[in-house]
């Protein structure tokens, strides 16, 4: 495919890493030469300089034949004029990144479309969606609900109160068992287990199972003891935290911590129609924590633009008595250390969003994609399509590439988790687990009539 990202900022020079992978005809373009200086050579992309709303650059990058154009710059309006000049153009899709909560009202997008501008994200509202669901369990690392909940997969670490430490994975993930291990993270190293893998004491395990069996996952990985999260606080009052605010469960106390007054002011105003407390103050600073009650809080959001202070806020919140903690981490580099130091959850807005456009590059039926940041994994929804090779054999006997699993199914709106020897039938929504380089692998097994 040929796709042309316009803006080589956080979100683009990450998709391009993506793309190169998988041998894309890619073109990254951005008006300053230092953002694109290398990445020609490391990422095997082309790179153009010059302005995305340009219709000079655009015909020079060849968007009369793309398949994709993607305008990722910082700013919104930029990236919505782009989309439109390159589907003027000949582009076959087009998204654009938004940072305007109102475009993304689903009754707006036949009008955005309309003007040529297929799909809009919103990152910060990625962000939150992983967030409120990480805060639903404060046991867990990661949870991911997968076709409106039929499906879950939690990441979970696992400490000495685990009951399934140190077994062969075949005596614990049966036919009858309710959960399938699609992923472990050991260290450094990412493991898309088989029968005659282990769970070892401080290891991540990512757990497929059903929403009735989640209790059996809590018990069996020895996190009972863990308290429900009721009472947050937030330190830092950016977008994210806004949506955050705003999708929370009711009964979750949120008390947002903010250092800028002014922000604060403004903050009140986005959030007088929710129950939301916020603070001005510094969220690092022990004495407030314990004046705004860290000691009854089950969890601690860290959500400012530097990922050093959230890092160490964080283990501040951590060394006060809290379980739960969530670290914003936009730079990649610091993600290791994060999960080196046991921050818990992490949430990283341009592997998010990068992946949400990445599925748009997917030829089979798919519904959904996800970079699982913290094992080097990726996590995909296909949709069986009759004649298709998924369905014509018993899992087992597939001969899947190496280092990928498939987890579980959903069927009539029903979860089921997979075994060898189950068949998958054409309509079957898969959730299919896998390294980052065996994606486009895997969708060859959805297509219809696919010579082997």
């Amino acid at each position: 495919m040929k796709i042309i990202i316009g803006g080589a900022g956080a979100v683009g020079r990450h998709l391009a890493h993506l793309l190169s992978k998988e041998r894309h005809d890619c073109v990254l373009i951005d008006e300053h030469l230092d953002r694109l200086e290398g990445l020609e050579s490391r990422y095997d992309i082309m790179t153009l300089q010059g302005t995305a709303t340009s219709i000079r650059t655009l015909k020079e990058a060849g968007t009369e034949h793309a398949d994709l154009f993607v305008g990722v710059m910082t700013n919104e309006s930029r990236n919505m004029n782009a989309c439109m000049i390159a589907h003027t153009l000949g582009a076959k899709k087009t998204v654009a990144r938004i940072d305007n909560i109102e475009y993304m009202e689903p009754s707006l997008k036949p009008f955005f479309e309309s003007m040529g501008i297929n799909s809009l994200i919103y990152p910060e509202v990625l962000a939150a969606v992983d967030i409120i669901s990480s805060l639903k369990m404060s046991w867990a690392r990661q949870r991911l609900d997968i076709h409106d909940g039929a499906l879950v997969l939690l990441g979970v670490k696992l400490r000495d109160t685990c009951e399934i430490l140190n077994r062969p994975l075949r005596e614990l993930c049966g036919p009858d068992d309710p959960y399938h291990i699609v992923a472990i993270k050991r260290g450094d190293d990412t493991l898309i287990p088989g029968g005659n893998d282990e769970l070892r004491i401080n290891d991540i395990a990512y757990f497929m199972t059903t929403r009735e069996y989640i209790p059996d996952i809590r018990k069996i990985s020895g996190k009972e003891q863990y308290a429900d999260v009721k009472n947050v606080i937030i330190m830092g009052g950016g977008k994210t935290s806004v949506r955050v605010a705003k999708t929370a469960p009711a009964y979750m106390n949120l008390k947002i911590i903010e250092a800028d007054e002014q922000r604060c002011e403004r903050l009140n105003e986005l959030l007088s129609d929710v129950d939301t407390m916020v603070i001005h103050g510094d969220g690092r600073d022990l004495g407030l924590l314990q004046e705004e009650g860290i000691e009854n809080t089950q969890a601690f959001v860290a959500l400012t633009g530097n990922a050093e202070t959230n890092i160490l806020a964080c283990l501040t919140a951590k060394r006060l008595g809290v379980r739960k903690t969530v670290a914003m981490v936009e730079n990649l580099d610091y993600v290791g250390m994060a999960e080196s130091l046991d921050i818990g959850t992490i949430i990283n807005k341009k592997t998010l969003a990068a992946s949400h456009i990445y599925q748009m590059m997917l030829n089979a039926n798919v519904s959904s994609v996800r970079s699982l940041m913290m094992v080097d994994s990726d996590v995909a929804e296909f949709v069986a399509v009759p004649g298709s090779r998924v369905t014509k054999k018993a899992v087992k006997d597939l001969g899947l590439p190496f280092g990928s699993t498939i987890g579980g199914l959903v069927r009539g709106g029903q979860g089921i988790l997979v075994n060898g020897n189950t068949q998958i039938e054409a309509g079957d929504s898969v959730m299919v687990f896998c390294h980052e380089q065996n994606l486009k692998k895997l969708e060859k097994y959805f297509q219809a009539n696919t010579i082997w």
